[in-house]
């Protein structure tokens, strides 16, 4: 679930970075003492340090306009791939990631489940389809997106 800190900061780096990075998304946290926001990009053929560090040069001023600062007084900004599996949040990101086999968990249960592992086979109208293994059967799951609490790519063992 998103925090205002997170809602804020994605509103506010919308089309702020250059082509052909695009923001994945932010995760804000807390490290021992430290606060942390973890604003994850990626690019086609994927992040490389140099581009990290690039980039949290464009990133933290552009954080330092956002006004009211909604940040504590010291936090750790960190730019980062979002890695082998990542997170899926919008109608896009479903659809880009047709085929491949996600983890996803609901707000309300659907077929007697709040969580699924398996295959997207389709996204049409905010619906995700997914194929998924229920003990010895593969079964079909339609799933509403207003219903996803968290879903990201799972690296397939």
């Amino acid at each position: 679930m998103s925090t205002p800190i997170t809602e804020i900061v994605l509103e506010h780096l919308a089309g702020k970075l250059p082509a052909p990075f695009e923001l994945v998304d932010v995760e804000w946290s807390k490290m021992g003492a430290d606060h942390v926001l973890s604003v994850l990009i990626d690019k086609p053929d994927g992040i490389t340090l140099q581009d990290t560090a690039d980039l949290s040069e464009i990133i933290s001023p552009e954080l330092d306009k956002i006004s009211p600062d909604p940040f504590p007084e010291d936090y750790l900004l960190e730019v980062a791939s979002p890695g082998a599996e990542r997170p899926l949040k919008k109608a896009a990101d479903f659809i880009k990631h047709i085929g491949d086999y996600i983890f996803v968990k609901l707000y309300q249960k659907v077929a007697g489940e709040k969580e699924f592992v398996g295959d997207i086979v389709g996204f049409n109208d905010d619906i995700l389809t997914l194929t998924y293994l229920d003990k010895t059967r593969q079964k079909t799951v339609d799933i509403e997106l207003s219903n996803i609490a968290k879903a990201r790519t799972q690296v397939k063992l």
